[in-house]
C-alpha cells in the first residue's frame, strides 16, 4: 500500500454487472486506484452515492453548504440543483450566491440554468433571466443544463422567446428538464418534442407512462409535500433505466431524518430488483446531465458510501472526492459563514387591509390537498359580517393572503379550506414562484401579526396564535437560514409543531402553505394579484 492511500475492504455492489463481491477498494488522490477482489466475508456493502435528481436547495430553507452537512450523513453525494427560486428574487445574483456557497464545502452540487424567472406573467417576481443571462450561466458560469421548463403552455403553444431558451441548450447540447403536471398523450409527445427530457410531476401511472413513451424519463419524487413514491414506484420494474428520484422541494426536519436513502429502502421493501432500484438512485444521473460523479470503477471520483445492509440502507460512511464527510449518523463537513443577500421592501399591514366586502353570497375557494401541490376548488357559502366576508374556522373557511413582498401594494385576498386551523394564523416568505409574502389565517388580526412578523425580519415562516407567535427568521433572500443546518431543523421542528398544534393536520403546513401561490400546478392559486385558474391560466373571481 503507497503512502496516503487509504483501502476499504467491503461487499463491493456493482450495479450495472448485477454483482456483489467481496473488495479492497483503495483511494488515493481523491480517486479510486483499485477495485481488488479478495477473500473473506465482510459485513457491510460499498455502493455508488445517491444522487438527488431534482431538487431546490432552498426550500430546505438552508444555504447549500449547509443542506450539504445534513445530506451527506444520509450518503448523498450530489444533487442536480435547480436555483429557480432565488432566481425568482435575486436574479443572476442570486443563482451565483448558490453557486458560490455550495463551492465552499466537499458536496457536489450541480446547478441548472433556470429557464422561468419570473415562472409567469401573473404575479410579481423580485427579477428576471433573460435569454443573455441564460446564455452567461451556461457559458460563462458553466452550468449543467436547463431547469425545469415550467411554462409548458407557451411550450405547446410554441412561443418565441420560451423556444428560444429551448434552442439556445440544444445548441449548446444540455438536457433540458420538466415541468408538466398532467399532460398526456398527443401534449405530452408534443412536449418532448420540443426538446425536453424529464419531468418529476407525474402523479399517476398512465401519466408517467405516456412520457416514457413521448422519450422523456421520469423522476420520481418524494419530498414534504408532493409524496409521488408508492404510486410511481412499479416504473422501476419496467423501466428503471429511464427513471430517476428526487425529493424536489425538502424541509429541514424531514433531511434531518432521510433523503434519497429512504426512497431506496421502500423500493426495496416493496419487493422491486435491488440493482434497478440502485440504478435509478446512484447511475441514471450521471448518465443523463454527465455529472462527474464516481460510480465505483477504477479511475472515477472517490464518491460512494458504506451500508450497513441492502435492506434498510443504513449509512455508515460517506466519501466524497476521497474525503470522508459523514460517519455514523454524523456529518463531517464544516461550512463557513454564510453571507446574507436579500430584497424585500413589504410595509407593514394593519388588519382593516386585510377586509373584503362581501360582493355575493358564494366564494370561489382553494382547497389544498396534504400530500399534493395540486389544489382542487369549491363554490362555498361565504360567512358574512357587517357586509364582509370573514374566515369561518368551524367549517375551515380560512382567508388566505398575498402580500407583495417587492414593494408596497394592496394585498390579494381569498379563502382556502384544508388547512383545519381552529384559532390562529401561518405566514411565510417562501412562496413558490415569486416568493411574495403567503398567509392562511382564521381572522384578519392574527393575519396581520403572523404577516407583520415576516416582514419585520425581512422573511421567514411564522406561526401566532392570540397568546403567542413564533418566527424562524430567513434572512438570505427571504427564503434560508444562514445558520447551522441542525440549529434550524430543530427551530423547524419546533415552529411545525406549534402549526400543528392550531388544528392543522397537515403533514407539512408551511410546506403546503408555500405551494398556494405556485400559479403552474392547477387548479386553483393565488397570485400577489388575485385568485388564479391554473387549469385555464387566467385570473379568477373569489365572489361567484
Amino acid at each position: 500500500m503507497q503512502k496516503n492511500s487509504i483501502a476499504i475492504c467491503a461487499n463491493v455492489v456493482a450495479i450495472p454487472a448485477r454483482q456483489i463481491f467481496p473488495a479492497e477498494v483503495v483511494i488515493r488522490e481523491g480517486k479510486i486506484a483499485s477495485v481488488r477482489s479478495v477473500q473473506g466475508a465482510f459485513p457491510h456493502f460499498l455502493i455508488p452515492g445517491f444522487i438527488d435528481a431534482h431538487v431546490h436547495i432552498e426550500s430546505s430553507l438552508l444555504v447549500p453548504a449547509q443542506f450539504a452537512r445534513l445530506a451527506a450523513v444520509h450518503g448523498t453525494v450530489a444533487t442536480v440543483s435547480d436555483p429557480h427560486e432565488i432566481a425568482n428574487v435575486m436574479g443572476i445574483e442570486g443563482v451565483r450566491y448558490m453557486i458560490e456557497n455550495g463551492a465552499t464545502v466537499p458536496f457536489k452540487f450541480y446547478f441548472g440554468v433556470p429557464s422561468c424567472v419570473p415562472a409567469t406573467g401573473f404575479e410579481t417576481a423580485g427579477d428576471s433571466l433573460h435569454l443573455e443571462h441564460i446564455q452567461a450561466l451556461f457559458t460563462i458560469d458553466r452550468l449543467k443544463y436547463l431547469a425545469e421548463m415550467m411554462n409548458y403552455p407557451g411550450v405547446l403553444a410554441g412561443e418565441e422567446e420560451v423556444m428560444a431558451k429551448i434552442r439556445l441548450a440544444r445548441q449548446l447540447g444540455k438536457p433540458i428538464d420538466g415541468h408538466a403536471p398532467g399532460l398526456q398523450g398527443e401534449q405530452a409527445r408534443r412536449y418532448a418534442a420540443a426538446g425536453i427530457t424529464t419531468d418529476h410531476e407525474c402523479v399517476s401511472l398512465q401519466e408517467a407512462l405516456d412520457k416514457l413513451a413521448a422519450g422523456m424519463k421520469i423522476i420520481i419524487r418524494e419530498g414534504s409535500a408532493a409524496k409521488n413514491l408508492d404510486t410511481l414506484a412499479p416504473l422501476l420494474e419496467s423501466h428503471w433505466q429511464h427513471v430517476m428520484f428526487c425529493s424536489d422541494d425538502k424541509h429541514p426536519d424531514s433531511l434531518l431524518e432521510g433523503h434519497i436513502n429512504q426512497l431506496v429502502a421502500r423500493c426495496v421493501a416493496k419487493g422491486i430488483d435491488v440493482f434497478k432500484v440502485l440504478q435509478a438512485a446512484c447511475l441514471n444521473p450521471i448518465q443523463h446531465y454527465g455529472l462527474q460523479v464516481g460510480q465505483l470503477r477504477q479511475g472515477d471520483p472517490a464518491d460512494f458510501i458504506l451500508v450497513e445492509n441492502l435492506q434498510s440502507f443504513k449509512v455508515l460512511q460517506t466519501w466524497i472526492n476521497g474525503t470522508l464527510v459523514a460517519e455514523n449518523g454524523r456529518s463531517l463537513i464544516r461550512a463557513p459563514s454564510a453571507k446574507i443577500i436579500n430584497r424585500f421592501a413589504a410595509c407593514p399591514l394593519t388588519p382593516e387591509m386585510l377586509q373584503l366586502k362581501a360582493l355575493s353570497n358564494k366564494v370561489q375557494a382553494i382547497v389544498a390537498i396534504d400530500g399534493s401541490l395540486i389544489t382542487q376548488k369549491a363554490i362555498l357559502d361565504a360567512t358574512i359580517v357587517d357586509g364582509l366576508a370573514v374566515a369561518d374556522p368551524q367549517k375551515d373557511l380560512l382567508k388566505i393572503v398575498v402580500v407583495n413582498r417587492y414593494r408596497p401594494a394592496l394585498p390579494a385576498i381569498g379563502f382556502v379550506q384544508g388547512f383545519g386551523i381552529s384559532k390562529g394564523a401561518l405566514a411565510s416568505s417562501v412562496a413558490h414562484d415569486s416568493h411574495n409574502i403567503v398567509a392562511v389565517g382564521t381572522s384578519d388580526e392574527l393575519l396581520c401579526q403572523a404577516i407583520n412578523a415576516v416582514i419585520a425580519h425581512q422573511g421567514g415562516i411564522a406561526a401566532c396564535s392570540s397568546t403567542e407567535q413564533k418566527i424562524l427568521p430567513l434572512p438570505v433572500a427571504g427564503l434560508m437560514s444562514a445558520d447551522d443546518a441542525l440549529a434550524v431543523a430543530h427551530a423547524y421542528q419546533e415552529i411545525d409543531l406549534f402549526a400543528k398544534q392550531l388544528g392543522t393536520s397537515l403533514q407539512a403546513p408551511f410546506m403546503t402553505l408555500s405551494f398556494m401561490a405556485l400559479l403552474v400546478i392547477p387548479t386553483l392559486k393565488m397570485s400577489d394579484l388575485g385568485l388564479f385558474d391554473g387549469l385555464n391560466f387566467r385570473f379568477t373571481e373569489v365572489f361567484q
